[in-house]
């Protein structure tokens, strides 16, 4: 005599479901998400647009999951809905530019730095700390960019505060007596 037994649906069908590689729409999305965020931050650079972007992308996938045949293919499906919604976003966006005869400056402020200025210098002084010696180079960057006293500095160094003193002192001469600096001083 065979005995009945009786299964569920999701029990029933879950040989039919291994076979497809994405069985539901929120396991792909498990499974995928990570990628296709990366696809989406490339489109977009900032990190909340690009979540949101892809949530819009998905959304739209969502709607379509039934119709789409070969599941193989969702990655290109839903990265072709990034790139869409992402067209479609630039395209919408408002534009406050306005055509006239002169470029409007802004008037420099007395005393205030030019960006290009400062960037041209913090180079040159990387370049110029750079080519100190290594030990040197150590002290001022601690003392220096790092902020820590002499006692501090000559305890992780494992030297005296003295050496601290004197190397520092050195390399701070170097520095002055640079040529690449010497734009600074004039």
């Amino acid at each position: 005599m065979t005995t009945l037994v009786c299964t569920s649906a999701s029990q029933a069908a879950a040989p039919a479901a291994q076979t497809l590689p994405y069985p539901s729409f929120s396991s792909y999305v498990r499974a995928r998400q990570p990628v296709l965020l990366r696809t989406a931050r490339s489109l977009t650079g900032n990190p909340s647009d690009a979540e949101d972007l892809l949530q819009t992308a998905l959304a739209k996938t969502y709607v379509a999951w039934e119709r789409i045949e070969d599941h193989r293919a969702l990655d290109g499906y839903v990265r072709r809905a990034l790139l869409n919604t992402r067209t479609s976003q630039w395209r919408k966006r408002k534009v406050d530019e306005f055509a006239c005869d002169e470029l409007p400056e802004p008037e420099p402020v007395p005393g205030g730095d030019d960006p290009a200025e400062r960037q041209a210098l913090r180079d040159a002084m990387w370049r110029a700390i750079m080519r100190l010696p290594a030990r040197q180079r150590a002290m001022v960057v601690l003392r220096y960019y790092e902020d820590l006293s002499e006692a501090q500095t000559a305890e992780l160094l494992g030297v005296s505060v003295g050496t601290v003193k004197s190397a520092v002192s050195r390399a701070l001469s170097k520095l002055r007596d640079d040529s690449e600096l010497g734009f600074v001083r004039q």
